[in-house]
């Protein structure tokens, strides 16, 4: 596997620009909840960025899936922290989730079709090959383990802080669960399934 695989799979997942798109408005939302303690206005500021950096990309003539996804889930939770006026359910959306994903990747790896395998086998060409390459089908097992893992460890450390509706602790984790986590998710998830060679379409 060469770069241009690494670059493949870097977009499969939402690239750099993807996450930040998405884990920038939190941000926001965080620091202007706790300036102006107006979930209506920490809403709208929140939308507005999301909004901006969705006309950024646009401007730039990059994929706007990534950007418009992270619009409306910035609108959807900010519309939900203000509709209930509670902060922390700003995070709410996040624990549906990643307990979803954590449910969906442990049925993958169970019966033997790793989501990670599936999202990037036609990408890298396999198709369904791997699922025949014993050596690939661990890879890929083993990857989709890591994010197992990442949802897990967002889960076990955020769900505690949302019961106890400690907003500020919520997101400042939510920034290390994020961008950081989810880098280091995507180097573990190349270095695995990079070890192996790819496998080969039977003509």
């Amino acid at each position: 596997m060469d770069a241009s695989d690494k670059e493949k799979v870097l977009s499969a997942f939402g690239g750099k620009k993807g996450i930040l798109d998405s884990t920038v408005p939190s941000v926001i939302f965080l620091v202007s909840y706790n300036i102006t303690k107006n979930l209506e206005l920490c809403m709208l500021i929140s939308v507005i960025v999301a909004t901006a950096l969705l006309v950024l990309r646009l401007i730039q003539s990059e994929k706007l899936i990534h950007s418009v996804s992270g619009f409306v889930a910035v609108a959807f939770c900010g519309w939900l922290a203000w509709k209930t006026g509670k902060p922390a359910n700003y995070f709410q959306p996040s624990l549906w989730k990643n307990s979803a994903f954590l449910v969906v990747y442990l049925i993958s790896i169970i019966v033997k079709w790793p989501i990670i395998g599936v999202m990037l086998g036609a990408i890298l060409g396999e198709n369904l090959a791997w699922r025949k390459d014993p050596r690939r089908l661990r890879a890929y097992t083993n990857a989709t383990w890591i994010w197992f893992a990442l949802f897990a460890i967002r889960l076990v450390i955020q769900y505690p802080l949302y019961e106890t509706n400690n907003f500020n602790a919520l997101g400042i984790a939510n920034i290390f669960l994020g961008f950081p986590l989810y880098a280091l998710t995507l180097w573990g998830t190349w270095r695995v399934i990079s070890s192996v060679p790819l496998a080969k379409n039977e003509d």
